[in-house]
């Protein structure tokens, strides 16, 4: 799959995309982390229960102070083909995330859908909704990639994707549509409940940031509207204090303190005589 410059054109080839500098190191903190906790877990089943225990996604201890969770949750994975397929379509459709907006707002977003996959989870479990309950854990990136995803279907509608290992391409935007009709059934119907509604809320807040969060990002948004409000404060009290004077100067027989052209001018300093016996008033920069 090759790139262009225009979200909505497509073009095919043979190619893979590249390994973008965050895709690479989320694909392995992912796989050190699930080796890792596989090796853990058969040296003792004890650990293993205590990683899923700390790390996993527990609305129940998200709630009593546990809000790492809402990130760790995205690097644990149940088995092999879990991960296997997270990370490929993380590589396939996040690359070319990264490649079009760096990866500073590409991470910014993917944990936005990550937060947010997690939130939704959250929020349906405590509804007491499809009997889901708080005590259940959750795992896997799904909640990023499928936020992804939600995204590849927007910005790039009319790529073409090929469904591996089917020999069989279809438009972007009737995959994702496809995905939400099948996530949002398993998710009705299935024993997997809690896995299918993280999918969901990733799908919501994937659409979410690309349709409301600014184009540069929520980080520089945010920060661009902080320095917006301060700077508007402090001109409010510049304002303020200018009123205040002129009141006070009024008080005061302004023309002491104002020169014709409206400079300050002292009138305890007795300014300079020019050589006609005028006075000259001071200079003002």
């Amino acid at each position: 799959m090759r790139r262009t410059s225009n979200y909505g054109n497509y073009t095919m080839s043979m190619s893979f995309p590249p390994f973008t500098k965050a895709v690479k190191w989320l694909i392995i903190a992912n796989g050190l982390i699930f080796l890792l906790d596989a090796l853990l877990g058969r040296v003792s089943p004890g650990i293993g229960r205590d990683i899923v225990l700390w790390f996993s996604l527990i609305p129940a201890l998200v709630m009593h102070g546990y809000v790492w969770q809402l990130v760790t949750y995205s690097f644990l994975h149940s088995g092999l083909w879990h991960i296997l397929f997270n990370m490929l379509w993380l590589w396939m459709f996040g690359s070319q995330f990264e490649m079009d907006w760096g990866s500073s707002r590409f991470l910014e977003f993917y944990f936005f859908c990550v937060i947010g996959a997690a939130l939704s989870t959250i929020a349906v479990a405590y509804a007491g909704l499809l009997g889901l309950t708080p005590l259940v854990p959750t795992v896997g990136a799904s909640g990023g990639i499928y936020g992804i995803l939600m995204a590849f279907g927007i910005l790039y509608a009319n790529r073409e994707i090929m469904l591996f290992p089917i020999p069989f391409t279809i438009k972007a935007k009737y995959f994702v549509i496809g995905l939400i009709f099948i996530t949002l059934y398993l998710s009705i119907s299935g024993p997997g409940g809690v896995a299918y509604v993280a999918h969901l809320g990733g799908l919501l807040f994937g659409y979410i940031f690309i349709r409301f969060m600014p184009r540069h990002g929520v980080v520089a948004g945010t920060s661009e509207r902080y320095f917006g409000l301060r700077n508007a404060y402090y001109r409010w009290k510049r304002r303020r204090a200018a009123k205040k004077f002129e009141v006070y100067m009024r008080k005061h027989d302004r023309n002491q303190y104002f020169d014709e052209h409206g400079n300050f001018r002292d009138p305890e300093r007795r300014p300079p005589e020019k050589g006609n016996g005028e006075h000259r008033g001071p200079w003002v920069n």
